[in-house]
């Protein structure tokens, strides 16, 4: 398949497809003129990546699981890790969602005067919801302190 064939069918701009392939995600087998050609496997490999950055997989962390065969070395390890992160995201969300709903209908006369509203404004300003880890170690490394 030509890239132009392989931008139609997976939905993807043949600008992205050279960037993978620049990755490593993807491998051309050849041109025909100025196009690439491509196995018609790529597309598995594709729908692969979509899945991955669709679970939260940076495109670093989708490579290696990839591999450079036709079976992919999905690694169970980092899957179930994922799975953990996504778990507390979720929570997150839940807490930060039952908080806006019940803001939204507290009969306190001010937001400032509901505990839950409080709470919920004392998590925000600790850093505990609002932000993922990635960002507040981030953050802390850029200010000279460790993550740890």
């Amino acid at each position: 398949m030509d890239i132009s064939e392989v931008a139609r069918r997976s939905g993807l701009p043949a600008s992205t497809l050279r960037f993978y392939e620049e990755k490593g995600l993807i491998t051309s087998i050849g041109r025909k003129g100025l196009r690439r050609l491509f196995n018609a496997n790529v597309l598995e490999r594709l729908a692969l990546v979509a899945l991955g950055r669709t679970a939260g997989f940076s495109l670093n962390e989708i490579a290696p699981m990839l591999g450079s065969g036709a079976n992919p070395l999905i690694d169970r390890n980092l899957l179930a890790t994922k799975a953990e992160e996504i778990d507390r995201s979720i929570k997150k969300l839940t807490s930060m969602r039952e908080g806006l709903r019940h803001a939204a209908v507290c009969s306190a006369a001010s937001h400032m005067d509901c505990p839950k509203f409080r709470r919920l404004l004392g998590l925000a300003a600790s850093g505990a919801i609002g932000t993922n880890n990635k960002e507040k170690s981030s953050r802390k490394r850029s200010n000279g302190r460790s993550s740890t």
